[in-house]
């Protein structure tokens, strides 16, 4: 027979208490519910309230107190802070970056730009240091600010330790299957595309690897600006997201990336590989993972890029068969994971149910302000730039 005080406890229910924190090493766990348990945070989901307890309400009179209200407070607070972050990635994207190069152009920098376009022109020195310094900023700035306001501990912002390194090998399979599905022309930037041709029309009889702007450009795109996206998407705003759930933490993060972009060819692309990426953290317990997939994908495009700059009529073969062979490789790797999960068990995500769906819970962030604004200018530039 059960006492009246475990009654009383059982009748208690506590978000931060009730997480799934099995999916994590212990000093992570530790960390993350020390975090949300502190009165002090405005971003924790921390509510606690006996399932017979009422509370009296001016105008409302006595009502429960309800975890769904208390959800989207903090849902509301946290994509506060991530669309004012959006909002300086967009300002430093599309406003400060121009206005800085108009004015190195006009200072008699060989390097100048147009407003409505995302081509850069000049020379390979000029626009490679201004691609660095625009695309560092517009990261950067905004990673920093999620980082001091969210105020997490160190390693639950950043996971860093390889549970299943098999994950790892998983992730990287399925990030290749997802290159070979979005392969067609328009699956890379036209950023991208236009950087690597710039360098191939002005040096074309010099192999492409020994220019050094392209080597620069190549190991900051591919490399540097792997690791600092994944830092800002799946860092600090990934585990401010996942008071919520692993797959709510996992579509939010994918959506903001993919609109980010603002470019309707890139966002597909950019969605499932972010979704990759996150998976494959969750799954593995290492950022690294999701750093691997990005770089993964940069290179694969970049092997595109460069195939189709070739005018010969061997392009398509080569091309086609270099996207068959990623597809092959993506495809044995997961199934060897496959069948070694078979045989050890299957990690799993944390799963959060509430009073609200899913989808509530959605529609509730892309509400919020200024993050509902930022994403509609961002998808309304990217239909404008398409049409455009």
């Amino acid at each position: 027979m059960k006492s009246t005080a475990d009654t009383e406890v059982n009748e208690v229910v506590s978000v931060v208490d009730g997480f799934d924190y099995s999916t994590q090493n212990d000093t992570y766990n530790k960390g993350f519910k020390s975090w949300r348990s502190n009165k002090n945070n405005p971003y924790g989901f921390r509510f606690k309230k006996n399932s017979k307890e009422t509370v009296f309400i001016d105008g409302r009179g006595f009502v429960d107190n309800s975890i769904a209200e208390a959800e989207q407070e903090r849902i509301s607070r946290i994509f506060y802070v991530i669309g004012i972050a959006a909002l300086i990635w967009v300002v430093v994207e599309d406003v400060a970056g121009k206005l800085i190069i108009s004015a190195l152009g006009t200072l008699g920098v060989n390097v100048n730009t147009d407003f409505f376009s995302s081509v850069i022109y000049g020379g390979g020195t000029e626009i490679v240091t201004a691609l660095l310094v625009i695309t560092l900023l517009k990261i950067l700035l905004p990673a920093y600010y999620v980082h001091r306001k969210m105020a997490l501990p160190r390693r639950v912002e950043i996971m860093s330790r390889m549970n299943d390194p098999a994950e790892l090998v998983g992730a990287i399979g399925l990030a290749l299957l997802v290159c070979t599905a979005v392969s067609l022309p328009e699956a890379y930037s036209s950023e991208t595309r236009e950087i690597y041709s710039y360098f191939s029309s002005l040096y074309a009889d010099v192999s492409v690897w020994g220019q050094t702007e392209f080597v620069i450009y190549t190991f900051f795109d591919v490399v540097i600006v792997s690791i600092i996206t994944e830092a800002f998407f799946r860092g600090a705003m990934f585990a401010a997201m996942r008071q919520f759930g692993d797959h709510f933490a996992l579509v939010m993060t994918s959506l903001t990336a993919a609109l980010l972009a603002q470019d309707v060819r890139e966002i597909p692309a950019v969605l499932l590989i972010s979704l990759v990426a996150g998976f494959g953290m969750l799954r593995s317990g290492s950022l690294f993972t999701a750093a691997a997939v990005q770089v993964i994908y940069k290179m694969y495009l970049l092997a595109l890029a460069i195939l189709e700059v070739d005018p010969s009529d061997k392009m398509l073969l080569v091309r086609n068969s270099f996207m068959l062979a990623a597809g092959a490789v993506g495809s044995v790797a997961l199934l060897c994971v496959y069948l070694s999960k078979k045989r050890r068990g299957r990690s799993k995500l944390a799963v959060y149910r509430s009073e609200q769906k899913e989808s509530e819970r959605i529609m509730g962030a892309f509400k919020t302000f200024p993050y509902s604004v930022v994403m509609g200018l961002c998808l309304l530039y990217s239909v404008v730039r398409a049409v455009i």
